[in-house]
């Protein structure tokens, strides 16, 4: 192949760039009128590319999925990260997912694509949100993904179902302790950080004001907190232990950490790769039902 595909050449030069709120519209709009494509299309597309290197190909094939990409992004807008940046990272997944894709598998490319773009989505919201940020260890990895569901309610853990909540992860009594008082009151700098845009706050800007803050405020912001902890620990609690171990191993594993492969986890469950790649799949579609009815 000359070419690769990258974000440069997968787009069409006149196609709206993603910045403000009202470009981002405009590309949402011009997604949505892409062309569907049929499975024979699809398959002839992958072809082309697969054994011409055709860029043309591949382009029509990223394009007849940016929707895709949209729908999955607005399932990550609890952490309040740009939208914008989260369908650029899944995008990137999805051109992943066309350079795989392998026509004669019998599996379309929407249900291949989820994968890569998720596992993208992902790495940039452990590199981004700041409650991630701290949630530096294997342990703490496991709680950030869990601790949520594992919650009756919003209510305190006590001291028992602390001990069940460590007994049930493999990890100490006081590592849900503390992974629970970040998930509940929320990580927050004292002074802005570099990184924070125009409207952020920190506490220094409104320490001096603090008694005359409105309860109706201090809701507010509590429930934006709540907010933030539900996406992923939302999908992954739809479903059952083996089919979340499965996508814990395979794209939510720590910096460093290899990912499990398909034959390593058939290993494991004493059955065939083939059919951990069917779980991953079912359970990656019913992440996305999770996902779409919360939207």
């Amino acid at each position: 192949m000359s070419q690769a595909l990258t974000a440069n050449n997968a787009f069409p030069a006149n196609f709206p760039a993603i910045s403000g709120a009202a470009s981002i519209e405009a590309y949402i709009q011009a997604a949505n009128r892409m062309p569907m494509l049929s499975e024979a299309e699809e398959k002839s597309l992958a072809r082309r590319f697969r054994d011409e290197g055709d860029l043309e190909a591949a382009r029509k094939l990223v394009l007849s999925h940016m929707r895709l990409v949209i729908a999955i992004a607005r399932g990550y807008l609890g952490y309040g990260l740009p939208h914008a940046d989260l369908i650029q990272e899944g995008n990137i997944g999805l051109m992943k997912a066309v350079k795989r894709y392998d026509p004669e598998r019998g599996v379309r490319l929407v249900s291949f694509a989820m994968h890569w773009i998720k596992a993208e989505m992902h790495e940039y919201i452990l590199k981004n949100w700041r409650l991630v940020k701290i949630a530096t260890t294997k342990a703490q990895r496991k709680l950030f993904f869990n601790l949520r569901s594992m919650k009756a309610g919003f209510a305190t853990l006590g001291p028992e179902q602390v001990k069940d909540v460590a007994r049930t992860l493999g990890v100490k009594p006081e590592e849900v302790v503390e992974m629970e008082t970040r998930m509940t009151g929320g990580d927050i700098a004292l002074e802005p950080t570099g990184d924070d845009d125009e409207k952020s706050y920190a506490p220094i800007t409104y320490l001096a004001a603090a008694e005359s803050v409105e309860p109706s405020m201090q809701l507010e912001r509590k429930e934006y907190d709540r907010l933030q902890n539900e996406g992923i620990q939302g999908a992954l609690a739809a479903l059952d232990d083996r089919s979340r171990t499965i996508i814990q191993r395979r794209w939510l594993v720590e910096d460093g950490e290899a990912t499990a492969t398909l034959h390593e986890l058939a290993d494991e469950y004493g059955v065939s790769a083939e059919r951990i790649r069917q779980i991953e799949a079912k359970a990656m579609q019913k992440m996305k039902g999770t996902l779409a009815a919360s939207m």
